[in-house]
């Protein structure tokens, strides 16, 4: 964590334990005060690469869900265009799939699964 970001980890040690000093303290000790860190102090958010808080994540979650449900309910939706962005991605920083496939049958999904993995599908015989 030390040669990830001191500056987060000592930050975060302050603030927890109060301790503004790490290494005055046996190493073993500081790690274990490090591993105990809550999951959304600074080094372990900068370690998972996650930008945001469980809390941000649900909240966009659901501000994506009402943003669709809405949208159903307009003559784009039911068109199925201009579908509205999502929340979350931005906050995740995901790229959004810009095409979903559909099959008519499970024929063609059949021929498709076979061209993407070279296996034909499994189905339960």
């Amino acid at each position: 964590m030390i040669n990830i970001d001191e500056d987060a980890l000592i930050c975060d040690l302050a603030e927890t334990y109060h301790i503004y000093n790490y290494r005055s303290l046996p190493c073993k000790m500081v790690a274990t005060f490090s591993c105990g860190l809550r999951d959304d102090s600074r080094i372990k958010t900068i370690i998972s690469g996650v930008n945001a808080t469980i809390e941000e994540i649900l909240l966009a979650s659901i501000a994506d869900s009402s943003r669709l449900l809405a949208w159903m309910q307009t003559e784009d939706g039911v068109n199925g265009v201009n579908k509205p962005g999502s929340v979350l991605s931005i906050i995740l920083q995901m790229e959004e799939d810009s095409e979903i496939d559909g099959f008519e049958s499970g024929k063609e999904f059949d021929e498709e699964w076979r061209k993407l993995t070279g296996k034909v599908k499994n189905d339960g015989n």
